[in-house]
């Protein structure tokens, strides 16, 4: 059966992973940890890498550790997986300094992310970007990228009270955008955080799945691989270029 909703006024774009390479860039900050570490084995850093970011920066975003805290976290799992039984706070802190620097300098958008852009602003489509990340960091992404021109409203974590999947940080971004939620989407990578958060917000969940993750989501949320896949979702006669 073809798809009958009708176009959207606004979508709200997730950052890391959806407009950004954050994998890429993750890795890059990975193996810079590494070699300081002396880790000889990047498939066990990343998986580990991945699976404590999630548990730290989870309890970030809830509120149970500082920015700091859960940064240290995730340095003292590596460490301790390349056979450092202690490292401070002040190590904490330096090895992840060089992590951030190494990150930033990899920082790349998808291929399909400007054009996407594009399409959907020349359509009348609003824009907005709805992020659990650090909002100083998140700004300085967007300007690398050079898309941040964009996105009128950047609504972060860290400065709206919220995390995602709360609602209230997607009906901040729509109140701030001028929209109603049943108005608008919202595109991200993460099933829990973005998907479900849209849900329980009101807001239409498009989830990207750029690697595959993601083996069988709910029903109520279309799964793209790619940008190219939201386009094809707006109907037709809407104005895409």
């Amino acid at each position: 059966m073809p798809d009958t909703t009708p176009a959207p006024a606004a979508v709200f774009f997730d950052l890391d992973d959806t407009l950004l390479d954050d994998h890429a860039a993750s890795s890059a900050g990975l193996r810079t940890l590494m070699e300081r570490l002396g880790h000889p084995e990047f498939s066990a850093a990343r998986h580990l890498w991945d699976v404590q970011t999630e548990i730290s920066f989870g309890a970030y975003v809830a509120g149970r550790l500082t920015l700091t805290e859960q940064r240290r976290e995730r340095v003292r799992a590596l460490a301790t997986q390349a056979g450092h039984s202690f490292v401070s706070d002040e190590h904490c802190d330096e090895l992840y300094a060089h992590y951030l620097a190494a990150h930033r300098s990899a920082w790349r958008a998808f291929d399909d992310v400007v054009p996407a852009l594009t399409s959907l602003a020349s359509a009348g489509i609003r824009l907005g970007v709805i992020t659990n990340g650090i909002e100083s960091l998140q700004h300085d992404k967007l300007g690398v990228l050079g898309i941040g021109g964009h996105f009128p409203v950047v609504v972060c974590a860290d400065t709206a009270g919220a995390g995602k999947p709360d609602p209230r940080i997607f009906h901040l971004a729509c109140h701030r955008l001028g929209v109603a939620p049943a108005q608008s989407w919202h595109v991200g990578d993460q099933l829990r955080a973005d998907a479900l958060g849209a849900v329980s917000a009101g807001l239409r969940p498009i989830l990207i799945d750029r690697r595959a993750r993601h083996t069988s989501p709910p029903a109520e949320v279309t799964t793209i691989t790619g940008l190219p896949g939201l386009l094809r979702l707006i109907p037709a006669g809407t104005g895409l270029l």
